[in-house]
């Protein structure tokens, strides 16, 4: 699978699939990230072991740093997770974990990845842009804890779409 390191002021950033070991630190990032719609570790497990989904872990210096999933459908993926420590955030941690999700997108040779941001995190918004998605839509009260709006957005990988 795919491997992906790059130099940073914090260290190295080093992209590697999720092992069971990891669970816990997923979902302590989870809880730090979400709050009260963090996933829990069970949902983390059943995600790592569905075959559809793909979950991937950031380490910094050895230390888990954020982790990022998504599912596949036929030729479509749904990014459904980026999170990362807020001590590693704004070091290219996130950057890293998108990138690699796209690369493993094309990889399998899928058309397009989605996904959701609310509309109020204009630092996810500017990543994912950065990262080549563009705005498509938006999902009226998607989020819950607040109750928000989210906006939809896509990656096309294939000049067909």
């Amino acid at each position: 699978m795919m491997q992906s390191k790059q130099q940073k002021s914090g260290g190295e950033v080093d992209i590697r699939p999720m092992q069971p070991e990891d669970i816990p630190f997923a979902t302590l990032i989870e809880h730090e990230s979400f709050g009260e719609s963090a996933w829990s570790a069970s949902a983390l497990k059943a995600e790592l072991e569905r075959p559809d989904a793909v979950l991937l872990c950031a380490r910094v210096n050895g230390e888990i740093a954020g982790y990022g999933g998504m599912r596949t459908v036929l030729d479509e993926g749904y990014v459904n997770d980026i999170a990362v420590l807020p001590v590693f955030r704004r070091q290219g941690v996130g950057l890293k974990l998108v990138e690699a999700l796209v690369d493993y997108a094309r990889q399998k040779g899928l058309r397009f990845l989605t996904l959701e941001a609310r509309a109020s995190n204009q630092s996810a918004i500017r990543l994912y842009e950065r990262a080549g998605f563009q705005d498509v839509g938006i999902r009226r009260g998607f989020y819950d804890f607040p109750r928000e709006d989210a906006r939809l957005m896509t990656i096309f990988l294939d000049e067909e779409c």
